[in-house]
C-alpha cells in the first residue's frame, strides 16, 4: 500500500473495489412449480462459538450458546416440520463437533448444512494462509459429522476477506451468502472474471441479530420490540412478493427461538405460504437461478 487511502493511486483503490464484485443478476421471472416468488430461510448455528472465537471463557455466554442447541434448534425444527419447510443452517465446524447429532438430524429432515467458518473466526484478522486452512478443515469436518459435503458458504459475521472467494472457488463451492450487492441473486466476479459461484445475498435489515442481540459487556441491547421486527421482515417479504423475487432471511437459534420471538418466524411462513411461495434451501435457490435466472429484471 502507498500510504493513507487518500494517497492511493487509482490503480490501487480500483483494484480493491474490483477484487470481488457483482456480475450478472440472476432473477428468474418464475420459480419452480409456477411459484411467484421464493423464500430462503437460514439459521446461523453459532452456539458456543460466539464466545470461543474471541478466546472468551464466560460460562454465562457459553450457556446462551448451549440454549441455541438445546432449546432453539429443536423448537425451530418442530416449526419447520409443521409447515413442511426446508431451510439452510450455516454451522461453524466447532459447533458441529459440539453438537453432531443436531447436524445429522437436520440433514435427515432435508435441511442444508453450510460452511460458517471453523470457530466463527474473523477472516480479515487471520494471518496469511490461515483462512484457507480453516475453510478446508471446516469443510472436511462438516462432511464427516453430517455425512454431506457442504456446497455453500456464509462467512462468520459476514466478514469476507480479499481471499475468501478464491478459496471458495478452489473448494468447488456452488454459492456464497455473505454479501449485499443486490436483493436478487447474482454471479460473483473475481478480479473481473466469473468465479463460478452464485451469491444468495443477505442484508442486516433481514437479520434478527441486528435488532434482538444482547451483550452484557457492551452497549448492545435488544431495543427493537418483536412486533416491530416482524413488521420490518414482513415488509421485506411483501417487497419480494411484489417484485416476484427472493426473500432471504438470516436468523440465529439463540435469538429467534425465544418464546416471545418464535412467532415472528411462524407468521412469516404463514404469510409467504398464503401468497404461494416456493420455500427452498439456499443451495436449491442457487442451483435454480444458475440454470434459469439470467434476466434484466
Amino acid at each position: 500500500m502507498s500510504g493513507a487511502p487518500w494517497q492511493w493511486p487509482e490503480a490501487e483503490w480500483r483494484a480493491k473495489v474490483e477484487r470481488v464484485r457483482a456480475g450478472a443478476r440472476l432473477a428468474p421471472t418464475r420459480w419452480p412449480g409456477g411459484a411467484p416468488f421464493a423464500v430462503a430461510l437460514s439459521f446461523d448455528s453459532d452456539h458456543e462459538t460466539n464466545e470461543l472465537r474471541d478466546g472468551g471463557e464466560s460460562i454465562g455466554r457459553l450457556s446462551w450458546g448451549q440454549y441455541g442447541a438445546r432449546v432453539g434448534i429443536p423448537r425451530i425444527e418442530r416449526l419447520l416440520a409443521q409447515h413442511d419447510v426446508r431451510a439452510s443452517f450455516f454451522v461453524p465446524a466447532v459447533s458441529a463437533l459440539l453438537h453432531p447429532d443436531e447436524q445429522r438430524r437436520l440433514v435427515g429432515a432435508g435441511h442444508e448444512i453450510g460452511l460458517h467458518g471453523w470457530i466463527h473466526e474473523w477472516n480479515t484478522g487471520l494471518p496469511p494462509g490461515a483462512e484457507r486452512e480453516l475453510m478446508l478443515r471446516a469443510g472436511d469436518t462438516l462432511e464427516q459429522v453430517s455425512g454431506v459435503r457442504p456446497v455453500g458458504l456464509r462467512t462468520p459475521s459476514w466478514d469476507f476477506s480479499p481471499e475468501t472467494l478464491a478459496i471458495a472457488q478452489e473448494m468447488g463451492l456452488s454459492y456464497d451468502s455473505s454479501l449485499m450487492a443486490d436483493e436478487d441473486c447474482y454471479e460473483l466476479l473475481l478480479d473481473g472474471a466469473p468465479s463460478g459461484l452464485v451469491e444468495v445475498p443477505i442484508e442486516w435489515i433481514r437479520d434478527d441479530a441486528a435488532y434482538l442481540l444482547m451483550h452484557r459487556g457492551s452497549g448492545l441491547r435488544p431495543y427493537t420490540p418483536p412486533a416491530d421486527v416482524f413488521d420490518i421482515f414482513r415488509r421485506e417479504l411483501d417487497g419480494a412478493i411484489a417484485a416476484g423475487g427472493l426473500f432471504q432471511l438470516t436468523m440465529h437459534p439463540h435469538v429467534i427461538a425465544a418464546r416471545s420471538r418464535i412467532w415472528i418466524l411462524e407468521e412469516l411462513i404463514r404469510h409467504a405460504a398464503a401468497h404461494g411461495a416456493w420455500f427452498a434451501t439456499h443451495a436449491e435457490v442457487a442451483a435454480y437461478v444458475r440454470a434459469h435466472g439470467a434476466t434484466d429484471r
